[in-house]
């Protein structure tokens, strides 16, 4: 390759995306070039079409630089808003002055129970559920309460990997409808009643 071809090239890179990627943008797109048998440039045609390449190359890097900046900044702004102090329920304050049929959903949704495992346990259709979801939710905010985050489910440090590995065949083997486990590890088949 001759010298004022690679000048063409980086000239081309750096009007895309700037002096400071157009390197490694010529580079790649010589890689390229190679890989698709191409790397002739005494060829008009070759050369035309690594340029086009270069062309494609330093957009596609300025464009995922570009997002790459957009996902920083909006991690930056949730990072900072995280910082800042809220004030978060209690688990009595969130359960105080609901129905029954609200603090039991409240209960266990903070333990981390799923909806399919919430549908099972309180025999609810799923539109009933919905229902006393969004009535929990209202209640929440018309209190002006947070959902306390260290009861959003099991959170202690235990192998959650293994013990989810271990529930499906104890599942199986006890024909269970779900299983879960409580908080120190201890596995929980929950099968219908024959009643």
């Amino acid at each position: 390759m001759r010298i004022n071809h690679y000048g063409q090239l980086f000239a081309i890179a750096r009007r895309e995306i700037g002096a400071g990627e157009a390197e490694d943008v010529v580079q790649q797109a010589l890689l390229v070039a190679v890989e698709a048998g191409r790397a002739d440039l005494s060829d008009t045609a070759n050369r035309r079409w690594l340029c086009g390449v270069v062309r494609n190359q330093a957009r596609m890097a300025l464009r995922s630089t570009r997002r790459r900046h957009r996902r920083e900044d909006v991690w930056g702004a949730a990072c900072a808003l995280a910082q800042q102090p809220v004030e978060v329920a209690s688990l009595t304050e969130v359960l105080a002055g609901l129905p029954l049929a609200l603090r039991v959903l409240a209960t266990l949704v903070l333990t981390g129970h799923n909806r399919r495992e919430i549908v099972y346990l309180l025999d609810l259709p799923d539109t009933a559920l919905r229902q006393r979801i969004s009535a929990l939710k209202r209640q929440l905010r018309a209190r002006g309460l947070q959902a306390p985050a260290e009861l959003s489910g099991l959170n202690l440090d235990l192998a959650y990997g293994r013990i989810r590995e271990a529930l499906v065949p104890a599942l199986q083997r006890y024909g269970g409808v779900f299983a879960s486990h409580d908080p120190d590890g201890h596995l929980l088949i929950i099968q219908r009643s024959q009643n």
